[in-house]
């Protein structure tokens, strides 16, 4: 399993790395527990070490990978359903997997349509998480700060 020190990836929520493991007691039961602290909004996660794999959580991706999505973040917008409703779904499903290419997809088409003609405020809302979950990631999996995992992806959607 996972360590202190781990950095791994929560879906939904993005990178953070494990700062502890604690016995927690939940009405009446006691369980280990992995402390994950979210470098992104100083937040602090306790995920239940029996759930981890049933919860798509799994280790930052490493250089190749996140060099990887240049490709994605540069390719061709996918074609995505008209109706927001449908979209909203399509995307939060692609969020839910957790997979750091299908963020970065949902991102980069998000980004295109926001300013080609507008988001609903519920898809703002899903543009900020994935940006947030993509951002995390690069800058954990690098060891670079958020700020310069920010300027590389929109250096690599918007080139000009």
């Amino acid at each position: 399993m996972f360590k202190i020190g781990d950095k791994i990836v929560y879906p939904m929520h993005g990178a953070g790395i494990i700062t502890e493991v604690q016995n927690k007691e939940v009405l009446g039961v006691t369980k280990e527990y992995y402390i994950l602290k979210m470098p992104m909004g100083e937040m602090k996660i306790s995920i239940p070490v029996d759930k981890i794999n049933d919860m798509g959580i799994r280790s930052v991706a490493n250089e190749e990978d996140i060099n990887s999505l240049e490709e994605v973040l540069k390719e061709k917008t996918e074609s995505m359903p008209k109706n927001w409703n449908k979209r909203y779904k399509a995307n939060l499903e692609k969020l839910r997997t957790g997979d750091i290419k299908e963020i970065a997809v949902v991102y980069k088409n998000l980004y295109e349509l926001d300013c080609s003609k507008g988001l609903s405020m519920i898809e703002k809302k899903v543009l900020n998480t994935s940006k947030k979950m993509l951002i995390s990631e690069i800058a954990s999996g690098l060891n670079i700060k958020a700020s310069e995992a920010e300027r590389m992806v929109r250096k690599l959607i918007n080139p000009n």
